[in-house]
């Protein structure tokens, strides 16, 4: 397994859709994982806070506060394999119980408690991409775009109309 740092959210274009980049810690490989909207805004609150937090719990926040008064640790988060092009993860709590998760729904709880992200060697082979320097540039304009996009949203927007709390 290898070790990986959430380097933030990110905007493929021209179709739009989020993804979550990731970065193994003592390498040059980033893992690209294609996300909804809504995990790509609760990731992206934690990583680039705002100046104003939702006033209510998102649901990985939730979740965060269910498992510490449970007095359940997460331990890491694992990408364990990548199979007709979706990503699969497991939760690692405490006493060794692994929970399958997609890996957007993990990424968001392990940041939100400080838990290792984990990748199997084989998934980064497969998935793994270099991304040469000169797109840095680019790749902050795709960022930039994307918090544009925040700024106009809120947890609200992803609630349907029957949902009332």
């Amino acid at each position: 397994m290898k070790t990986l740092n959430v380097v933030g959210v990110r905007v493929e274009l021209p179709t739009n859709q989020p993804i979550v980049l990731l970065k193994e810690t003592d390498g040059e490989r980033y893992l690209p994982i294609w996300i909804g909207s809504a995990e790509a805004t609760a990731i992206a609150l934690i990583c680039d806070p705002p100046d104003q937090l939702p006033s209510r719990p998102l649901t990985h926040d939730l979740l965060k506060d269910v498992l510490e008064h449970l007095s359940v640790e997460v331990e890491g988060v694992e990408i364990t394999e990548l199979r007709e092009n979706v990503f699969y993860a497991e939760l690692i709590l405490g006493q060794g119980a692994r929970i399958s998760a997609r890996p957007s729904d993990a990424i968001a709880l392990a940041i939100r408690v400080g838990a290792p992200i984990t990748c199997a060697e084989a998934v980064l082979d497969e998935a793994g991409i270099v991304i040469p320097e000169d797109d840095n540039e680019e790749q902050e304009e795709e960022v930039e775009k994307f918090r544009e996009f925040l700024d106009q949203i809120s947890p609200e927007d992803f609630m349907g109309p029957s949902s009332t709390s």
